[in-house]
């Protein structure tokens, strides 16, 4: 009989709403595999006003296209300050009674999958699949607090982030396996001298991906009319995610710009997508006179693949950090892959997949120079070029939810069933 899998993951409620991401294709795949897979994630919808009524109760519980979810009882936040810190206490506290009562209702779990991105869900399923008996797999897709760190919202020997490398070594320790969204994982744990207390063996690598038939079948149902991205006079590159201060697309203005005053008429910049800084940037081209770069605007998911498959070159573009090094694994890079074009990524990392493919072009540095210069690159070779988009399609095909959820049923499988699990509370050790 196959396993019953609980996923947890906070922010998931988006996923029953948009049928879509990691953990609902996860779950979609387990399903046609013949495991049992239930969803747990917070009744709040993350980025927007939305609340699943639980109503008196706890919890509540829906299913989508045949996926069971299970709604946590959370608090309503609004941005990132201490409402949302509420919300996450919240979730993890009661995580722990929705378990006892949904397991005394319809079972047990065989497994429990807790993903971040916050740790206090990958602690509370340990220590609840200590009391239930079952193994813990601990998926990490951030690292706390290393990434607040890396960003410099929080200092590294700062007290808070003391407690937390700490909280963050105890889940790794606790963990019956750990998966990590970037290849370099077991390298992060081995530079923060960590590996004599942890197993190696156990830290293991599912990269996000794509769904290629959804991915070809939203470009041909959902094709967006755009006479720029149409136009055949131009080689035109496709930014597409949001303008927030935190993507730095002035950036790419900058590069814009350089690219334009060495007379490269024909290389272009559509910017897809919305957030707080558009305007002050629209209003900078008009300023500088940077007329290689049109704004257009947000579109719906839905119509993103068909944008990625007509552009020249898709640029991959977001703040570089020092956790480069471990490798990459933005869900937009995948959605870039299987568009089958060249891919141009402003930044270099470690274990990085457009060297591996041979899929694109990696600025060496991350400044405007470097990325002009790695814009223009991609685009003088028209033959180099599309074998650059080739390789990136063929290299999809590696990243596709059913070849990852085969890593996830194998990581499942090898726990050891035999492994001594206790009932007893986890010892809290640093």
């Amino acid at each position: 009989m196959k396993k019953n899998i609980w996923i947890w993951n906070h922010y998931a409620t988006n996923m029953y709403k948009d049928r879509a991401g990691r953990h609902y294709w996860f779950a979609e795949n387990l399903v046609k595999q013949g495991y049992n897979p239930t969803v747990f994630c917070a009744s709040t919808v993350h980025n927007s006003n939305g609340n699943i009524d639980t109503g008196s109760n706890i919890y509540t519980s829906d299913m989508s296209n045949g996926i069971p979810f299970v709604f946590v009882k959370t608090p309503q936040y609004i941005g990132n300050g201490r409402q949302r810190i509420k919300n996450m206490f919240s979730f993890y506290k009661n995580l722990f009674c929705v378990s006892k009562e949904f397991a005394e209702q319809y079972g047990k779990p065989d497994i429990i999958v807790a993903s971040s991105v916050h740790p206090l869900t990958l602690v509370a399923g340990i220590k609840i699949a200590r009391k239930l008996g079952v193994p813990c797999i601990c998926e990490v897709r951030d690292l706390w607090p290393e990434s607040i760190v890396a960003y410099g919202a929080l200092k590294r020997n700062s007290v808070i982030a003391k407690i937390l490398y700490q909280g963050e070594k105890w889940i790794y320790k606790n963990a019956d396996s750990i998966i990590m969204t970037w290849e370099g994982g077991k390298q992060y744990i081995m530079d923060k001298k960590w590996n004599n207390q942890i197993d190696l063996n156990k830290v293991k690598h599912i990269s996000n991906g794509v769904v290629i038939n959804t991915f070809d079948k939203n470009s041909e149902e959902h094709k967006v009319i755009d006479s720029d991205l149409d136009n055949k006079d131009y080689k035109n590159v496709v930014y597409a995610g949001s303008i927030r201060k935190v993507n730095n697309i002035g950036m790419l203005l900058d590069a814009a710009k350089i690219i334009q005053n060495q007379g490269q008429k024909d290389i272009r910049f559509l910017i897809y997508g919305s957030g707080d800084e558009s305007e002050p940037l629209q209003k900078r081209c008009k300023e500088e006179g940077i007329n290689n770069v049109i704004f257009k605007g947000r579109v719906e998911k839905m119509y993103v693949p068909s944008i990625l498959k007509k552009s020249y070159i898709n640029i991959l573009h977001n703040s570089s950090t020092s956790l480069d090094k471990y490798g990459q694994s933005q869900n937009k890079f995948f959605e870039y892959l299987a568009a089958g074009k060249c891919i141009v990524q402003t930044y270099t990392t470690g274990y990085s997949i457009c060297e591996k493919f041979k899929c694109g072009v990696s600025a060496p540095v991350q400044n405007a120079e470097e990325i002009a210069k790695a814009i223009i690159s991609a685009s003088s070779d028209e033959r180099k070029n599309s074998l650059m988009g080739k390789n990136a399609r063929e290299a999809a095909y590696q990243f596709d939810f059913n070849r990852l959820t085969e890593k996830l049923i194998n990581i499942i499988e090898s726990i050891d069933e035999s492994e001594e699990l206790t009932n007893e509370p986890v010892r809290q050790t640093s």
